[in-house]
């Protein structure tokens, strides 16, 4: 072997040597890096809005990758905790999700059913009714004969609300029927859990007042009405 291919030899051995030190440098760069962030973990984005009090459902989100340590606590990292569940304020598109945003939906307990009627939007719901939250229930009816006066009754306390459905044009009452009935306009189904009687309660009105409306409970209230409560008419405040 001559000089000059000793030298080649050298220079190759030299590159060599270059390329395993970048090599391992990289390597060390790497390994810094992941001690300074850490391991992975999946998480899940929001596509689209959400409205509040509205049933959740695995394809409103998109998975992301982000680091273990910069998720939040109480970021949501498996998707089957969504079922069944409903946001409790409006979810904005490219949240990442979270427990505290959502809720379980209000379900039956044993010897309730779900009933739903439809309450005017103007007088009856304004916007501030949803699921979990309780009611009492008037009725007012029309008094038989035309010289009765108009009943208003407590017909349901602490009615729970487990779902409001969305906006939905009403059409009015036949006009020949017996009772006054609803106007043209706009109403919100709104669905309760029960019992029997108060189911039956409801049922009758939806059909025979004139107005249904729903009077809001604070949350923790007492939602009980004394029976010399329940009815009224205009007379009694004479």
């Amino acid at each position: 072997m001559n000089s000059r291919q000793r030298r080649g030899v050298i220079l190759l051995l030299l590159s060599v040597l270059c390329a395993i030190a970048a090599f391992v440098g990289v390597l060390s760069v790497i390994k810094n890096v992941e001690s300074k962030v850490g391991p992975e973990k999946t998480a899940y984005r929001l596509k689209t809005d959400v409205a509040a009090y509205k049933a959740l459902d695995p394809g409103q989100f998109e998975k992301v990758t982000m680091p273990q340590r910069w998720l939040p606590p109480t970021a949501v990292t498996d998707l089957d905790k969504v079922s069944g569940k409903i946001a409790v304020t409006p979810l904005k598109k490219g949240s990442l999700l979270q427990e505290d945003m959502i809720v379980e939906r209000p379900a039956l307990k044993a010897g309730q059913q779900e009933i739903a009627i439809m309450i005017d939007a103007a007088t009856g719901v304004a916007g501030k009714i949803n699921p979990g939250a309780r009611v009492n229930i008037y009725a007012t009816f029309e008094g038989k004969r035309p010289e009765d006066k108009p009943v208003s009754k407590v017909i349901v306390v602490g009615a729970q609300v487990i779902d409001v459905g969305k906006l939905t044009p009403l059409e009015a009452k036949d006009p020949g029927a017996t009772t006054t009935g609803r106007q043209a306009g706009e109403a919100v189904p709104i669905t309760f859990a029960l019992n029997t009687q108060d189911a039956q309660r409801v049922a009758y009105a939806e059909s025979f007042a004139s107005h249904v409306r729903l009077a809001l409970l604070a949350p923790g209230s007492a939602a009980g009405v004394p029976p010399g409560q329940r009815t009224y008419t205009l007379d009694g405040d004479k």
